[in-house]
């Protein structure tokens, strides 16, 4: 059985350069890499499934949009391929409901927030006038899954009618009904973050959530400004969630307080600055696969 070092499956036609520049560090230090995408998922499939190829390792950025890659997937989990973000801790960690409770049991600082059931569950709201006061005059209104780069998430509601229009839209799902933070400002930038969990390191970044504009935090910045908070919340969401890597957000408001905001996003956006002016910075994205080199090559 012909056997890889890594295989990527891919469906979004940004991930080109990002999946070209895994190959082309992975190959540079004599790793094997195998590429996965619609014109050969079937074949590939059906040859793992008779034993004729295998991978050490697999990087999973397709089944999630299309499950005609579920079934790869899933043998590969069971031939102890090793899955990074596996699918069973994926599906948890993603879940915002789920997480919200287990970040408060945790004593993480998170922001205040009332959950909303599915109306498949419940088609009654079970919140009222009084419960909203609480969460302040304007909140955010957010599914519990189907929130990736934003979509579905509705800024400045002010109804109970509001939110029941967005449950109907997509009855399988719960919402998390949340005040808005509002950040400090640090030399004129939002203090507000997109902080990556990359392979047991910490990589944090200014990202500005109006325009989506990042850059890295720099060492001296972290020491400046007084921003080593966001290592200790992040190294404590990640034991928890026990992904391999993630990105989540975190604003820092005017009274010196570090809320985690969007928890865990499993399927990081890794378009390259280079290229994109919303784009992940290169040198991030370059870390990211060095740290998955040494992980896939540590595997037996």
């Amino acid at each position: 059985m012909k056997i890889f070092d890594l295989a990527i499956s891919y469906k979004w036609v940004y991930d080109e350069d990002f999946i070209d520049l895994i190959e082309k560090i992975f190959q540079s230090s004599g790793l094997t890499t195998f590429v996965i995408q619609d014109h050969n998922v079937s074949e590939i499939t059906e040859l793992v499934r008779k034993e004729k190829i295998g991978f050490k390792a697999y990087l999973d950025r397709a089944s999630d949009l299309d499950t005609n890659y579920e079934l790869l997937a899933q043998i590969l989990t069971q031939r102890n391929t090793y899955i990074i973000n596996p699918h069973s801790k994926t599906e948890k960690a993603i879940n915002k409901s789920l997480t919200h409770t287990k970040l408060i049991n945790s004593g993480f600082n998170v922001p205040k927030t009332i959950i909303v059931p599915s109306c498949e569950e419940s088609h009654g709201l079970n919140i009222n006038e009084d419960d909203l006061k609480n969460i302040g005059k304007y909140f955010i209104i957010k599914p519990s899954f189907d929130t990736g780069g934003g979509e579905g998430v509705i800024h400045n509601a002010t109804s109970l009618e509001q939110i029941q229009k967005e449950r109907l839209k997509y009855t399988y799902e719960s919402y998390l009904i949340q005040e808005i933070i509002h950040p400090k400002m640090i030399s004129d930038r939002r203090a507000w973050f997109r902080v990556f969990w990359v392979f047991d390191k910490v990589i944090p970044s200014w990202w500005d959530d109006k325009i989506h504009i990042y850059n890295l935090v720099t060492e001296d910045e972290c020491k400046k400004y007084n921003l080593d908070e966001l290592y200790i919340i992040v190294k404590k969401l990640a034991y928890m969630v026990g992904l391999d890597y993630f990105s989540t957000e975190v604003a820092l408001t005017e009274k010196n307080e570090f809320i985690l905001i969007d928890y865990i996003n499993d399927q990081c956006d890794m378009r390259l600055k280079s290229k994109h002016t919303d784009g992940v910075p290169d040198e991030l994205v370059i870390e990211f696969i060095n740290r998955m080199k040494i992980k896939v090559s540590s595997l037996q």
